[in-house]
């Protein structure tokens, strides 16, 4: 990859403030699932893989939800490509894109059911979505009613 060097100091510093987690769009899914009565986990590392994290994880029932923004992520419908130090930020983008290839990749081959969105999609779509998987992922419940 080349030089990381930003095209300027404005650029350098918005680029430090963007989140890299509790973004909008996750909070906004994970408050819907937590209202449905959804418990999970937030921000897990990714096992087996430094420096890598889940957005939002049902850890017993193995299932992985990531909230990927367009810009970053490189959605297909959003994603733009800026014009000044086009070279260093198509080998960052393109780097991004590999890497959640790689992530899911590697997840799924531990047993995990990988779930990705994009920043633009609807939550409470995704909520649906994110709650059929988990509900189809839990061992039916048995009564323990007279000891059985």
């Amino acid at each position: 990859m080349p030089e990381v060097v930003p095209s300027s100091p404005a650029v350098s510093a918005r680029m430090s403030r963007q989140a890299s987690r509790d973004t909008a769009p996750e909070v906004a899914v994970r408050k819907i699932l937590h209202a449905a009565g959804l418990r999970y986990r937030v921000n897990v590392p990714v096992p087996g893989m430094s420096r890598r994290t889940i957005d939002i994880v049902f850890g017993p029932a193995k299932i992985a939800v990531f909230l990927d923004g367009c810009f970053w992520h490189g959605c297909p419908e959003h994603a733009t490509r800026p014009k000044s130090n086009a070279e260093w930020w198509r080998a960052k983008l393109d780097k991004n894109i590999a890497r959640d290839r790689e992530t899911t990749e590697h997840l799924e081959a531990q047993g995990w059911t990988v779930l990705r969105f994009w920043e633009h999609e609807n939550p409470e779509e995704i909520s649906r979505t994110v709650a059929r998987t988990r509900r189809k992922s839990s061992p039916p419940h048995r009564s323990r009613r007279n000891g059985t």
